[in-house]
């Protein structure tokens, strides 16, 4: 009966499917928890999506950008870039099988046993857990309710890029959204910085890793989080964890077993595609 942790699967299903293999990972006994971004840019998003649904409740997952720009498209939202290669997945016969369910999967995950904690981009230093918590909700909500293409439609913008309870509406989940599934970089008070993907030793003065500044949410629990995978992994203080190391860019798939903190990777099929 394991916990194992995967980052960024992106469409690499192979790959997933090798790395689970190396553990003999079963579903039956184990649990599965995944960063997000389980689309886009490799080959088999398709399958991925398939696959991980079929898992049932031996999958704790969050939903990444990529997710939720898979949502936009399908909802005629945002364009079908050919880099992502979701064509199949859209015209998949399933394909409205799998689109409401994604929707409805969170983007937060805590473990109050494991003190563990789960997003895709991380959790702002602006936050406590209880505030985390209740702003996944929130977008979660509307996610899975019937306007969610009036969200998503709303969904892309940096601002507003503080958080202060009195965010309401639409700006609220923006900024919700951003930083639970966007956010890499941190103001020194804590203000969200949307631009920058600079590895951090390169990142222009005052920016920092929002986990370099201390939070809350970091003092009680270990964090994991995907979506960074310039970093490979490295660079982050003890307690907090990032598992994207860049398998659709020809890196490897990355997992953690959490019960005795082993380490497993898979490499990538594929070399990274010089348009991309």
């Amino acid at each position: 009966m394991s916990t194992y942790l995967i980052g960024d699967v992106h469409g690499c299903y192979d790959e997933l499917q090798s790395l689970l293999a190396q553990v003999a990972f079963d579903p039956t006994q184990d649990t599965l928890w995944l960063t997000g971004d389980l689309v886009a840019r490799g080959p088999g998003s398709l399958e991925v999506l398939r696959y991980v649904r079929s898992l049932g409740d031996a999958v704790r997952l969050v939903l990444g950008n990529h997710d939720l720009h898979l949502l936009a498209v399908y909802a005629g939202i945002s364009r079908n870039k050919p880099k992502d290669r979701l064509t199949p997945l859209l015209e998949a016969e399933d394909a409205d099988e799998l689109i409401n369910w994604l929707r409805r999967q969170p983007l937060l995950q805590v473990d109050e046993e494991k003190k563990l904690v789960m997003a895709h981009a991380g959790i702002t230093p602006q936050w406590d857990l209880e505030t985390a918590k209740v702003c996944a909700r929130e977008v979660e909500a509307v996610l899975s309710s019937d306007s969610y293409p009036l969200f998503l439609d709303a969904m892309y913008g940096d601002m507003p890029n503080n958080w202060t309870p009195e965010l309401t509406g639409l700006s609220r989940l923006r900024f919700s959204t951003n930083a639970l599934t966007r956010m890499r970089y941190c103001f020194p008070n804590g203000q969200l910085d949307m631009i920058s993907k600079e590895t951090p030793e390169s990142a222009p003065p005052p920016l920092k890793p929002w986990f370099a500044i201390e939070g809350p949410v970091a003092r009680g629990y270990t964090i994991v989080f995907g979506h960074w995978a310039s970093l490979e992994g490295k660079g982050t203080p003890p307690g907090v964890i990032g598992l994207d190391t860049g398998c659709c860019w020809g890196g490897v798939l990355t997992m953690l077993r959490w019960d005795d903190q082993s380490w497993f990777a898979q490499p990538s099929n594929r070399e990274r595609p010089l348009d991309e």
